[in-house]
């Protein structure tokens, strides 16, 4: 099966657009830029590119209303967020829209590509083997949140479930944080016993 190169930038600003369009086009990408909302969204509902980079601010709809439209915790490919230094409650809110992950400006070219290739196969990974869930109160967990259960009840620290799932250490953290809030659980022992049923 011939391996999906789609990126979706989705930036009001040009020179943003313009700059990713270049390293990615240059590692082989193929690339379609869009500087509003609204235009993406009918994109993006008619084909599906192999991942999206998102600004969190835009005029019209902003990154996380994007989220929301797009059904972003069930969309199949991941869709990074791009925020500033200043944006990090809004990146963390992003995520709990259902964001993959999220880049903070100012960039570094190879760091963005290592990160978007790691989230493609992550996904890829992901949607190979599914995840199982058969203890009490994973219905309230997403997907995502299951799969970085999965990682830290295993016994990964945030640093080893971001690298294995292709996002960020902060990520893991925020996602960390709702498991736990959501099942009730005080510390990392707490959520392995509810895992393991013993809870």
């Amino acid at each position: 099966m011939k391996q999906n190169k789609a990126v979706y930038i989705v930036d009001d600003d040009p020179a943003v657009r313009d700059a990713l369009s270049v390293v990615f086009e240059a590692e082989g990408f193929t690339v379609e830029t869009f500087s509003d909302g609204d235009t993406f969204i009918r994109s993006a509902s008619r084909t599906q590119p192999a991942c999206i980079l998102l600004d969190v601010h835009m005029p019209g709809r902003s990154g996380i209303e994007i989220l929301k439209s797009l059904n972003a915790e069930d969309y199949p490919a991941p869709i990074f967020i791009i925020s500033g230094q200043g944006d990090i409650p809004m990146a963390v809110e992003a995520i709990r829209s259902g964001a993959f992950d999220f880049i903070e400006k100012p960039f570094d070219a190879d760091s963005v590509i290592e990160r978007i290739n790691l989230g493609i196969t992550a996904m890829q990974n992901r949607a190979d083997k599914g995840t199982g869930n058969g203890f009490e109160g994973a219905d309230l967990l997403t997907r995502r949140e299951r799969e970085v259960l999965n990682e830290i009840t295993g016994g990964a620290s945030n640093k080893e479930a971001g690298r294995i799932l292709g996002i960020s250490p902060r990520t893991v953290e925020v996602h960390r944080a709702r498991i736990m809030e959501k099942l009730g659980a005080r510390n990392a022992a707490d959520l392995v016993r509810i895992v393991l049923g013993h809870g």
